[in-house]
């Protein structure tokens, strides 16, 4: 059976709900299919600072209003953008929950854009771009997607650049939306102790007047990579390093071995592969991750670490040794078992957050019109076998493959 409902309306717009017990609280949010991939040129930055504008101002509200609302009665309201995907979310408690309903309605889709308001926000952005700058484990993983990526979309960073930021006006991102706005393409996720009829009853009266609109958007699909390596000098102390390649896509069979594979070499267990071997054995890093990003026609696979300057071959050499032996060593009956069982406990864990099982039905419906079941997902993981890994391995973890970027210090 499932443990969710899912109904659409008449716009096209996709309602999930999932009824969690013992709680006061209520998650929801809008997952909407538009992301930084899905700009021009001309547009870099403008998904992210959209993101900023909704809180900004509506037809009824002015900024100020839009963040007490919530506030005031010790809710939340947030939201993210990716490369593919802009979510608009809050968290209230059950009594308020149609305050939330109505807000999220509000930002998403009658935002006015006003013209003082993107003026004080660029500076805003242009911070956050500093911050990031000045960051530079962070700088490392935005500007490694260049690398891979290249000049295709995936490869600009969210946040755009001072000049495109600079550049926008209220009919741009007007465009914008005229250009992306799909209401077959939005979801609208709610998690809490709530029974379906009552989210029926507020999906209607708040998001059924929305205009049913299908922009004519064809993304670009990526293909042609071909691995590249770039040193970068900067002003920092340590050097921080960035390894990696292509990867499976979203509905591609391989995704979840290949996900349990990297969660092996370096997820967020201290029992990682990297971790013991680079961080617990000799001292070099003091965190090193594996990270697989799954998008809709592609991925991306990377290792990320920072170390000091004269560690940096030597790591880079203990991370070969890993990969290699991924490759060439079938995991024994014990090994395979204990990394099923960690796989399993993290996942369930993640479904106890009952905001990031929100976002998570919501992504899922978008990408693959349904939410996988723990359980279905625990079976999965339970028939993974050695060998699919290791020709996992073989496939994907071809080092001649990998691209590289690395910030070394000025100095």
């Amino acid at each position: 059976m499932l443990d969710y409902n899912l109904f659409t309306l008449p716009n096209g717009i996709r309602i999930v709900h999932k009824e969690v017990p013992s709680t006061k609280i209520v998650h929801c949010g809008f997952v909407l299919d538009i992301g930084s991939r899905d700009e021009r040129e001309d547009q870099l930055g403008i998904a992210h600072f959209w993101e900023h504008m909704a809180f900004k101002g509506t037809k009824k509200r002015k900024a100020f209003h839009i963040l007490n609302r919530l506030d005031s009665v010790g809710g939340e309201l947030n939201a993210y953008t990716t490369k593919e995907k802009i979510c608009f979310y809050a968290s209230a408690l059950e009594k308020h929950m149609e305050s939330a309903f109505e807000l999220l309605q509000d930002i998403t889709f009658d935002s006015i854009f006003p013209e003082k308001q993107i003026e004080n926000e660029r500076g805003v952005i242009l911070e956050e771009m500093s911050l990031y700058h000045d960051s530079p484990e962070d700088a490392i993983q935005d500007e490694f997607d260049d690398v891979v990526f290249k000049d295709h979309p995936l490869g600009k960073n969210i946040l755009g650049t001072p000049s495109s930021v600079k550049s926008f006006h209220r009919n741009d991102f007007q465009d914008f939306l005229k250009a992306n706005m799909n209401t077959e393409g939005i979801v609208f996720s709610c998690v809490g102790n709530v029974p379906l009829k009552r989210v029926k009853k507020l999906a209607e009266k708040y998001f059924g007047a929305i205009p049913h609109v299908k922009a004519e958007r064809q993304r670009i699909t990526f293909e042609g990579y071909t691995p590249s390596s770039e040193v970068i000098k900067r002003n920092i102390t340590q050097a921080h390093c960035a390894i990696g390649t292509t990867a499976y896509a979203l509905n591609d069979k391989r995704r979840l071995p290949f996900f349990m594979l990297m969660n092996i070499l370096g997820g967020p267990g201290m029992n990682s592969r990297l971790n013991l071997a680079l961080r617990e054995k000799y001292g070099f890093v003091y965190n090193i991750e594996a990270a697989y990003h799954p998008y809709s026609d592609t991925g991306l696979f990377a290792i990320f670490y920072g170390t000091e300057l004269s560690q940096v071959n030597r790591s880079k050499k203990l991370i070969s040794k890993e990969l290699k032996l991924l490759r060439d060593k079938q995991l024994g009956t014990l090994q395979l078992h204990k990394a099923k069982e960690q796989l399993v406990g993290q996942l369930a864990m993640a479904e106890e957050n009952n905001a990031s099982l929100m976002l998570m039905m919501g992504k899922s419906i978008l990408d693959l019109n349904k939410v996988h079941s723990l359980e279905s997902i625990i079976k999965s993981i339970r028939s993974i076998s050695s060998e699919q890994l290791q020709d996992i391995a073989n496939e994907s973890l071809i080092e001649d493959q990998m691209s590289h970027l690395t910030f070394l210090p000025k100095n």
